[in-house]
């Protein structure tokens, strides 16, 4: 596979996994305001994501997605195959019950893979990331 073929698959990724993100965000969030009452903007938000230890599950995906970012950004880098199966192994590793380091993710995304919403993400980045897009 070329870089032009990884870049587009990795990039095809990218928003993919955001809208997953922010499915599971949605979900995070319904959950806090349930107990807590309304987040009142997004800069409250914003402050409980990084600060509050209810939404601390969703950070191996963020920092996940970070670096996916940073591979796509480095424009001197040529990519390959490697770089699509190091990010499928990463989030094999989220989802995996052997590895207690993503326990709490796992508890979270337990919680809210009911959603549709995150149902429908969830399928999009998989089907993009195993080569059968639709």
């Amino acid at each position: 596979m070329t870089d032009a073929a990884v870049r587009a698959k990795l990039s095809a990724l990218a928003p993919a996994l955001r809208h997953f993100h922010s499915a599971l965000l949605d979900v995070a969030k319904g959950e806090y305001e349930f107990m807590h009452g309304p987040v009142k903007g997004p800069f409250e938000l914003y402050s409980l994501v990084m600060n509050h230890p209810q939404f601390q599950w969703l950070r191996p995906l963020s920092g996940l997605m970070a670096t996916l970012d940073e591979v796509l950004d480095a424009k001197d880098q040529t990519l390959s195959e490697r770089n699509i199966t190091d990010v499928r192994q990463a989030l094999g590793l989220l989802f995996a019950d052997t590895d207690t380091r993503f326990a709490d993710f796992r508890a979270g995304y337990a919680r809210a893979r009911s959603d549709h919403r995150v149902r429908e993400t969830e399928s999009k980045w998989r089907e993009l990331l195993s080569g059968h897009e639709a």
